[in-house]
């Protein structure tokens, strides 16, 4: 049985087994959203109006006094009514890059540094995103999903590139996209999502940037540095690649061009457990104690990060001891 979800002046029906998020992202209406596995709380939103299943929220993201007070995560809950909600933060009801499943074809599967894989996926037809987002592709033989940020632009659109870092152990990883996954094959994939994007460019401020990101945490970094070059060439772009060694570096040659056509675009990589050798470009440490080192203010400025969570905190200190503003 469908039930009906009302956010401002939007309504989208909803299946019985479909989550909240889901539903809408699929029709194009927009809710912030990030992990979509109950694990962030950003997609949480208030049930002003009708019942909820909560399904497998986490209590430690939604706390039982939360959901008294009538708060739903919205990538886990089940509509058991019609119901009126809002959200938390954030535009409500904006336009968005509708939710689709669409198969893909494996082009490519080349590692490209240590323990990293570049994935070239073909889809059947253009999907519509906005960069910085991204995909989910489910496990052949499996239920499992895992997702993967996309390092295309907008205009990149049939043709997916993922970066993938093997986990030990890992079922998408060690069991499949390193050892069986062939060139050819056919694999599902979900997209677009996250909320990890340029604002429109008729909203985008076109201040300076600051990029970094941790091992494969690059990915979507790439999307958005370009995109925001392309917009403005002469924009100030300061992008920061932190690894472990030398050999998990990669896309070098994509930073040099970049660096080449766009004199105010600034790539610097930072080796954490290794020493530069003589006369490199190489950095040594970590990413967000050089952005310290190089920038005396950065007011005025945006910042953007993406790998580990000890990193992303650290980067979150780093803009607030340089004084950007936190929205």
């Amino acid at each position: 049985m469908a039930f009906t979800a009302t956010v401002g002046n939007q309504q989208v029906s909803c299946g019985e087994d479909q989550s909240m998020l889901d539903a809408f992202l699929r029709a194009g209406v927009w809710m912030p959203n990030s992990c979509n596995q109950g694990t962030c709380g950003t997609c949480k939103l208030r049930v002003v109006d009708g019942d909820v299943d909560h399904g497998d929220s986490p209590a430690d993201t939604l706390t039982a006094e939360e959901r008294e007070a009538g708060l739903a995560l919205a990538c886990q809950a089940r509509l058991r009514s019609d119901s009126v909600v809002e959200t938390l933060g954030g535009a409500v009801g904006a336009a968005s890059r509708p939710l689709r499943d669409l198969t893909a074809t494996v082009l490519s599967n080349d590692e490209i540094a240590r323990d990293t894989r570049r994935l070239l996926l073909e889809l059947p037809e253009p999907l519509a995103f906005h960069p910085g987002q991204y995909v989910e592709l489910t496990v052949p033989g499996t239920q499992l999903r895992r997702q993967y940020s996309l390092a295309n632009t907008a205009d990149e659109d049939k043709v997916l590139e993922l970066h993938v870092r093997s986990v030990s152990g890992g079922a998408a990883t060690e069991r499949w996209i390193f050892t069986s996954m062939a060139v050819g094959d056919q694999i599902p994939v979900t997209g677009p999502l996250g909320d990890f994007f340029l604002p429109a460019e008729d909203s985008d401020d076109g201040g300076p940037m600051v990029l970094i990101g941790g091992g494969t945490g690059l990915a979507p970094l790439i999307g958005l540095a370009r995109t925001a070059l392309s917009r403005d060439p002469g924009r100030r772009v300061l992008l920061y690649h932190g690894v472990r060694g030398v050999d998990d570096l990669y896309n070098l040659d994509q930073m040099a061009e970049l660096t080449k056509v766009y004199p105010a675009f600034t790539f610097v990589p930072v080796l954490s457990h290794e020493a530069p050798a003589a006369e490199s470009v190489h950095r040594e440490g970590f990413p967000t104690d050089h952005f310290i080192e190089d920038v005396d203010s950065a007011r005025g400025w945006s910042g953007w990060l993406c790998g580990p969570p000890p990193m992303v905190e650290a980067g979150v200190r780093a803009f607030k001891r340089r004084r950007m503003a936190p929205a």
